[in-house]
């Protein structure tokens, strides 16, 4: 099966240690995505509102890159740095995803960056 390294400057560079995305079998595989600026690589906000609309947006950018957007999204990964976040997340998240949403699961971030309180991963069709 051939795989493909997909690479967008639009979104936050990765840490040498992983790709922003794969795709391969029909799918993009993007790897957890936190709310970095892509030009400076800073964090992005500080309400969790703020945090999942930059990770969405890199997201968005990463897709693009491979030829796929947010629409096609089949499957979505979040880690949370506090529970007590999850409201405010899924408020945000009904902005990009207004109707038939995605599957998705949560989960509780294992460690702490400065700052981090949210990374996303996706699926998604290519």
């Amino acid at each position: 099966m051939a795989r493909e390294i997909i690479f967008s400057a639009d979104a936050a560079k990765p840490p040498p240690t992983y790709s922003q995305a794969v795709k391969a079998a029909g799918l993009v595989f993007v790897s957890g995505t936190g709310p970095y600026d892509a030009q400076s690589g800073a964090i992005v906000g500080d309400t969790i509102q703020e945090q999942t609309r930059q990770c969405l947006r890199n997201i968005s950018a990463i897709l693009a890159a491979a030829g796929s957007s947010l629409s096609q999204v089949v499957s979505a990964t979040v880690i949370l740095l506090d529970e007590s976040d999850f409201a405010g997340m899924n408020e945000e998240w009904l902005q990009w995803f207004p109707q038939d949403p995605p599957a998705r699961q949560a989960a509780k971030l294992p460690v702490r960056v400065p700052g981090l309180r949210i990374s996303i991963a996706a699926i998604a069709q290519a």
